[in-house]
């Protein structure tokens, strides 16, 4: 009975679908039917139940050893969720031996149960949707962290040891359904471990926010990901969704985003007979050209195009700092940022090289240059807003500021700063004339981070790193703050509860750059994030970002321990500097 309900769930709404729907008849792919002469690869199984990541879950693993594997040389793989499916091992050996895929080790996956205390009286807990449908990369580290590396301790049955690339562009994945779904999540999260997607009628629909799949495509820059996509008119349409429809809108945000996407409809409903049919197909266009490397394609979105400059990647300027923090940019366009913990403030010059000053930053989190050339600090460590003069000698702006955290600087010499105070208690925000009287201009922020002004400084926007939000002011004559105002909505990844946005700063167009747990999102200037630009680290909230560079056309990024950069088209406005009005916004 037990295993009933376990295929039932693995299955899905299959049941249902087969009864709603017409029968199916599909032509069979030569590589799908064992075939005389052709060598055969052997299969071994495992059981897997120590798992850290999904703890005290149990599976079955298959993993499909093609003959002619040898134990000398790395071998692509391929990952498929739900166990073994598609007729997969008939077809690898068929193509790898027509040398249509290269030599490939399958490794098949069942979904994870928690065994019952007592099978008489209790049910399994059946893991199934938590571990596929979910946005995050959970499952990706599940299968890099503890699933491959446990393949590896085996061996085939005449005891040649298994190697498995750890290169992306030699990794496929796929599945049905929900492990279809699961599959362009990992790929999606860690496109450097995945470069292949096989999606047999994906649930790209709201089980747990696989729906957000389509806008966050495009919003994105491209990533080295090729898929197949396969679907069916008679899918399913129920509560979470319309799965027909979800897919088409998945293979229209990869062909908007420039991805390389094939799809083949049919009138199929939630069943894996399709699936099974062009499988052949799939893995034929996955492959293809292989070992040319899958590329980065070119988005329609125009946010994309007018901020990165083709061709480009982040680069490293430096590492192995504490934690950085701070960043501001000078008149002559040298980048500083401060390593937090340490006390330690960093310069890049416009000749690249990277310096450390011989200044006590006094735990600053924040730094910005005023119209005075002088470098202004929240240095949260003295409770105080401290100046630095070109030679370094320092001088008290403020007193008794026991929370500051990050700060700029106004043309007129106004200092603005956020107070966030802990992550329970309301955040204030304070402003500094430039004789020194220090004003609260506003309260009440859960967690009141970074903050800079609009291009033409009558705005003032202001990061709230527990929720979602950006919130804008007006800047009043006096330099105090009005119509205050929720504005810029933020993503949040399916493993936050908030965004956790920092830093931010505006170009001279009067786009908003803002750092956050999802990377870089740029908001137009209603609001509106129509781009996200991923950091390098698969793991690294970016904590702060600078315009530099002699043409302020650099953009800086500090990333926990690291510092990166990168070229991108566009120029970033500085607060020191007179207003720019920038253009007027599309509505």
């Amino acid at each position: 009975m037990k295993k009933l309900i376990a295929s039932l769930l693995c299955l899905g709404y299959a049941a249902l679908a087969l009864a709603q729907t017409p029968a199916e008849s599909y032509p069979v792919d030569a590589a799908s039917v064992e075939q005389a002469g052709v060598p055969k690869g052997e299969i071994i199984k495992f059981t897997f139940e120590n798992s850290k990541i999904f703890p005290g879950t149990r599976r079955e693993v298959s993993v499909y050893i093609p003959a002619q594997y040898r134990s000398d040389k790395p071998a692509c793989v391929y990952v498929n969720q739900d166990g073994v499916q598609w007729k997969a091992p008939t077809v690898f050996d068929n193509l790898i031996h027509q040398k249509e895929m290269p030599i490939t080790i399958g490794v098949f996956i069942t979904p994870g149960q928690v065994k019952a205390s007592n099978e008489e009286t209790s049910l399994d807990r059946y893991n199934r949707s938590f571990e596929y449908d979910g946005l995050g990369d959970a499952y990706a580290r599940f299968v890099l962290e503890e699933i491959l590396p446990e393949v590896e301790k085996r061996k085939a049955a005449d005891g040649r040891a298994i190697l498995l690339s750890k290169s992306g562009n030699d990794r496929a994945i796929g599945g049905s359904s929900s492990g279809a779904v699961c599959a362009f999540t990992a790929a999606w999260e860690r496109p450097d471990a995945f470069s292949r997607v096989f999606s047999a009628i994906g649930t790209y629909v709201n089980l747990r926010g696989a729906d957000r799949y389509p806008s966050l495509i495009r919003k994105y820059e491209p990533k080295p990901i090729r898929i197949f996509l396969q679907d069916g008119s008679n899918d399913l349409n129920i509560y979470a969704g319309d799965w027909w429809k979800a897919n088409e809108m998945m293979a229209r945000a990869l062909t908007f985003a420039g991805y390389e996407v094939n799809y083949i409809w049919g009138e199929g409903g939630h069943n894996g007979q399709h699936g099974t049919a062009i499988f052949p197909q799939a893995m034929r266009w996955l492959w293809k050209d292989y070992p040319k490397p899958v590329g980065k394609g070119s988005s329609k979105n125009q946010f994309l195009s007018d901020i990165l400059v083709e061709n480009t990647e982040w680069e490293l300027v430096g590492e192995g700092y504490s934690f950085t923090e701070g960043t501001a940019t000078n008149a002559a366009g040298e980048f500083f940022f401060q390593d937090f913990p340490n006390s330690k403030t960093y310069k890049v010059g416009l000749d690249g090289k990277l310096i450390a000053l011989p200044i006590d930053s006094k735990r600053a989190t924040g730094t910005a240059f005023g119209p005075d050339g002088k470098r202004y600090t929240a240095a949260g460590g003295s409770k105080q807003i401290l100046s630095y003069d070109a030679q370094g000698n320092v001088k008290v702006v403020a007193d008794s500021v026991a929370s500051s955290n990050d700060i700029t600087v106004a043309a007129n010499g106004n200092i603005y700063f956020t107070a966030p105070d802990g992550r329970e208690r309301p955040s204030k925000l304070y402003m500094i004339r430039p004789n020194g009287e220090k004003v609260v201009v506003d309260e009440g922020l859960k967690f009141a981070n970074g903050l800079c002004l609009s291009p033409d400084q009558t705005q003032l926007y202001v990061t709230e790193s527990a929720s979602h939000w950006v919130w804008v002011y007006q800047i009043q004559a006096d330099g105090k703050l009005a119509n205050k105002q929720k504005f810029g909505w933020l993503h949040v990844r399916d493993e936050d509860e908030n965004a956790w946005s920092d830093g931010l700063k505006c170009d001279r167009d009067g786009r908003i750059y803002v750092t956050s747990l999802t990377g870089i999102q740029v908001l137009d200037q209603l609001g509106r994030v129509n781009a996200i630009l991923p950091v390098p680290l698969t793991k690294g909230q970016v904590s702060n970002l600078c315009f530099a560079g002699p043409n302020f056309d650099t953009l800086y990024i500090t990333c926990r321990d690291k510092v990166y950069r990168r070229k991108v088209k566009v120029k970033g406005v500085n607060g020191f500097e007179a207003g720019v009005k920038p253009g007027k916004p599309r509505l």
